[in-house]
């Protein structure tokens, strides 16, 4: 597993315990995404750095009980300091809905620190 990959799946992680139990630092959770970061999520509005760090403040804690399952994980591009990488994203709850989704990401490379600069969801039938 490449460290993009790897990172993929960390930030789920990060995004999980955050959002299902208000656990981890604003700090810490905002520096893994770039200033000019751009979200399409599935309600086709976009979402750029400062709509992500409000968005995240103010649904800290508000998922109880959510699960995010990463799988069909692939690197579809890479260069010298990034990647292209498409994968599915499954999110539980206690009696809701499950959401599934399909994302493309494009993260950067910076000496060790990953940061992430597109990501574009597409709701799964």
């Amino acid at each position: 597993m490449t460290p993009f990959e790897h990172d993929i799946i960390d930030l789920h992680i990060a995004l999980e315990n955050w959002l299902g139990k208000g656990e981890g630092d604003t700090n810490a959770l905002l520096a893994r995404f770039s200033p000019d970061f751009l979200m399409i999520p599935p309600g086709g509005v976009p979402l750029d750095y400062q709509a992500l760090a409000n968005f995240l403040e103010s649904q800290r804690g508000s998922r109880p009980g959510l699960k995010i399952l990463i799988d069909e994980l692939t690197t579809l591009q890479t260069w010298d300091n990034g990647a292209v990488l498409h994968y599915r994203e499954t999110q539980t709850r206690p009696d809701q809905p499950v959401n599934v989704r399909w994302s493309s990401a494009i993260l950067n490379q910076e000496g060790d620190n990953l940061t992430w600069r597109l990501l574009h969801e597409t709701a799964a039938p």
